[in-house]
């Protein structure tokens, strides 16, 4: 079988060098660091790294769709499984319809690193179960340049599906 004919083509790869783009700092919260790397609002992927400083807690979330986290350094866990902790090396899947509180411990001594696959939105809650947002990947993606540009951070790279179009104009 011969090699096929490539349907896209690309002169460079999408690649992105998180250590080299800029952070969005305190984003969600205080103490949360966040680069974005994917979005796709028509198919509701996102992608980013964040790293999380000690003592954080977010919001109770539910999950409509589904998640691949790796914990690359640093300790992390749900509030719901305190038993189950995230350290550098773990890998966590998270099935849609899931709910739970993300935390890190105040006792660690580094920022935790995660890098992570979001399919769908996080549906968000206040501590006392009241709904907050949604936040999926068109959302995410508008609030974190938004928040770059009113902090004066040149514009994010990260790389963006194509998106819909007609084949012919």
């Amino acid at each position: 079988m011969p090699l096929p004919t490539y349907i896209t083509h690309q002169d460079n790869l999408l690649t992105i060098d998180s250590d080299k783009e800029p952070w969005i700092k305190d984003f969600p919260v205080p103490g949360a660091d966040i680069c974005p790397l994917f979005f796709d609002p028509q198919n509701g992927i996102w992608v980013v790294r964040a790293k999380v400083g000690p003592g954080i807690v977010l919001s109770n979330h539910f999950h409509t769709g589904t998640v691949h986290l790796f914990t690359m350094s640093g300790n992390w866990n749900y509030s719901q499984y305190p038993h189950q902790p995230q350290t550098a090396g773990c890998y966590l899947y998270e099935p849609g319809g899931s709910i739970h509180q993300f935390t890190t411990p105040a006792s660690n001594t580094e920022a935790t690193d995660m890098f992570m696959v979001i399919y769908g939105a996080n549906i968000n809650f206040d501590a006392d179960g009241n709904f907050v947002n949604i936040g999926d990947s068109g959302f995410i993606e508008m609030m974190l340049n938004k928040v770059a540009s009113e902090r004066g951070i040149s514009p994010l790279k990260y790389i963006r599906s194509l998106g819909a179009a007609y084949s012919v104009r």
